[in-house]
């Protein structure tokens, strides 16, 4: 996976001392985080900077102060390969199913989470708005890499040749190449290793094996591919763009194992199948043709969730809200040889009943995950479970991802937030895993949970001599923005004029990490 598209990400640093009204526990001011304006970003970047703590909303990207924060939100994910569904999973699975194939609508009391939406709702926080960039377009533009070398050059010639590597890699990377910026993984991401082993049975599909090909296999397996033809939904990045070898091998009966969740998903319906379900996967950002077409219809969706299921007042749902917060995305459209055929980047994932949209799931498609951002849907369809019935599907395309690009094989659920009960459903889906907020190493949740019963806040590494592999060594090597000109922080920090900013970027790179933030450009003015 490269690490960018041709352009470096591009961000405003804002700090974040100031408290803002907490979604989960109501305090007016305790919900206290740092935040950047991302004007651009690499999906390189947002999987390490997720990797740390951080998350997005919109173009806002805020990482909770997690020691001072009234409600720690920690990062959580999902080992997809290996995921396996619950009991209450599976009745959620079957009614959709039973729904589809003979039209019930038994609303009974279903055991799904208390929250409908499975992420939170961070579109209710107004943190964002208060923090929008005011910069210009035109001074995000980086100018050419020999007018930036000449800058350097007169540097160089002034005496200042002590930085001088330093300057020839900045001045080099000034337009940034994917062959020169190629990432070496962050330390928590190397856990990923681990999973790329064959599952233990009934852990997932052991990819190494070929299908068995008994008769009532092969005969399931045509219904299947019949299946995958017209009724899961053929648009662009849809569904199906995978391997269906995967599906079909882990559709196929197995006597003496749990079934797997394709086993629910990917069901031969009968030909007389009451509705149709297909699920899309549009590009969000930049917009594709099929995500503009279908913008006011799935807008409308939005809106009525938020009145109905949120309780907001008609005129706040507007169009520019829903705009800023769910298809605004300052990730760069990338694709890659080994990656998904879809690419990665900002995605809309809808869920099309007998002809119009039910449910979106907003997604970002990143190197080492599917990270999921948000979900609305028709009030009238809530019987149906669709928070937790996305968050399943979205595990299942996960995995489908995986044959195609084997990196990619976490679902990411957004924050776990233990002091609010209604947040804790995301544990139940299993195995994951929890970012330690002080080493951002990944740790079972299993031994996570008796830690945070104790205390709200609490670092997960154990060892007590573990530090963040990842974090600040060489402040001058930070990267600027600083009129049009790409240099390091030790050359910017010499031709600041003005009071020093040293202790804003130090926090910033401290907050990013080591390898963002060389990557990355940091604006100035």
């Amino acid at each position: 996976m490269a690490a960018g598209g041709g352009s470096p990400s591009i961000v405003e640093f804002f700090g974040g001392e100031d408290g803002y009204r907490c979604g989960y526990c109501r305090s007016d001011t305790g919900n206290i985080s740092h935040g950047m304006w991302a004007h651009s970003m690499t999906v390189q970047d947002y999987q390490d900077l997720i990797d740390r703590g951080w998350r997005r909303s919109g173009k806002y990207v805020y990482k909770p102060i997690m020691n001072q924060t009234c409600c720690p939100q920690y990062t959580i994910r999902c080992r997809a390969l290996h995921f396996q569904a619950s009991k209450s999973h599976k009745k959620v699975l079957k009614k959709m199913l039973k729904f589809i194939s003979k039209g019930d609508v038994s609303k009974v009391a279903s055991e799904e989470e208390p929250m409908d939406s499975h992420i939170e709702d961070v579109a209710t926080c107004d943190f964002a708005y208060k923090s929008e960039s005011q910069v210009s377009q035109s001074d995000l533009t980086p100018l050419a890499v020999d007018q930036a070398e000449r800058v350097e050059n007169e540097d160089e010639d002034s005496g200042e040749t002590k930085e001088g590597n330093v300057q020839k890699v900045e001045s080099d990377s000034a337009q940034v190449c994917a062959d020169k910026d190629t990432p070496v993984p962050a330390e928590p991401s190397h856990s990923a290793k681990a999973v790329h082993a064959p599952p233990k049975p009934g852990k997932g599909a052991d990819l190494s094996k070929p299908p068995c090909r008994k008769a009532k296999d092969i005969r399931k397996e045509r219904k299947l591919q019949k299946l995958l033809q017209n009724q899961m939904g053929t648009a662009e990045g849809s569904q199906l763009q995978g391997d269906q070898t995967f599906l079909l091998q882990n559709s196929k009966s197995k006597t003496n194992q749990p079934k797997n969740i394709e086993d629910f998903v990917f069901v031969p319906l009968p030909d007389d199948a009451r509705h149709k379900l297909e699920v899309r996967v549009v590009r969000s950002s930049p917009p594709s043709s099929q995500f503009k077409a279908t913008f006011q219809e799935s807008y409308q969706v939005y809106k009525r969730y938020q009145m109905v299921i949120h309780k907001d007042p008609p005129d706040k749902p507007s169009i520019n809200q829903f705009t800023r917060f769910l298809c605004d995305s300052p990730l760069e459209a990338e694709h890659a040889p080994n990656g998904p055929e879809c690419g990665y980047g900002s995605f809309h994932q809808q869920y099309w009943l007998d002809g119009k949209i039910i449910a979106v799931g907003v997604i970002d498609i990143l190197p080492y995950c599917v990270s999921s951002v948000y979900l609305y849907y028709d009030p009238d369809f809530s019987f149906l479970s669709l928070g937790v019935y996305s968050a399943l599907r979205e595990i299942a395309f996960t995995r489908q991802l995986c044959v195609k690009a084997p990196d990619l094989c976490f679902y990411y659920m957004g924050f776990y937030i233990h002091s609010c009960p209604k947040m804790r459903y995301k544990g139940q889906y299993r195995p994951s895993d929890l970012l330690c907020p002080e080493t951002y190493v990944w740790t079972p949740i299993e031994q996570c949970l008796p830690l945070l019963e104790h205390s709200k806040y609490s670092r997960f590494n154990q060892d007590g001599k573990a530090v963040d592999e990842g974090r600040l060594k060489e402040l001058g090597r930070v990267r600027v923005l600083h009129k049009r000109t790409v240099m390091p922080y030790s050359m910017y920090k010499k031709r600041r004029k003005g009071p020093s900013d040293e202790a804003s970027v130090q926090q910033y790179a401290s907050l990013v990490g080591q390898t963002c933030s060389e990557r990355m450009l940091l604006f100035r003015s």
